[in-house]
């Protein structure tokens, strides 16, 4: 197997984990929980906590869906950077609370994130559908 298939289904493999992560462990209790049962060590409001699960589960999905439908490829590593974004914040909120080991975590699944970012905008970026393929498509053959 060459180099770059080695990458992208490494890649697949990372964007996979860290989408389901961020969509269904992390940023879908924020949106459907009560803001008591989060377990939260320093309050926040709560529309800004569901802000932050909004902006996790789009993440969630700008990591997986424009790769599965090849369109708009380039929101995946947008979609990465968001979540570099969200991690960094966590991190910072995890050392407030003093809780080192969760900003240890939310930093390595900020660096994962950054990872996946990177080698889907230059190692092994995400290919367009093409024309061909979507008029195909279209009249469904």
């Amino acid at each position: 197997m060459r180099t770059s298939n080695k990458t992208n289904v490494l890649l697949w493999v990372l964007q996979g984990f860290v989408a389901l992560f961020f969509g269904l462990g992390s940023g879908a209790p924020k949106l459907f929980l009560p803001l008591e049962m989060l377990n939260m060590p320093v309050l926040l409001p709560e529309l800004f906590v569901r802000f932050i699960g909004v902006a996790e589960v789009l993440g969630a999905v700008g990591l997986i869906l424009p790769g599965v439908t090849h369109i708009r490829t380039g929101l995946t590593p947008l979609a990465a950077g968001g979540l570099v974004l969200v991690t960094i914040g966590a991190t910072v909120y995890q050392l407030a609370a003093q809780q080192p080991e969760s900003a240890a975590f939310a930093a390595v699944v900020g660096l994962i994130v950054a990872f996946v970012g990177y080698g889907r905008w230059r190692l092994v970026p995400l290919r367009e559908r093409s024309n061909n393929q979507q008029v195909l498509g279209a009249a469904g053959l």
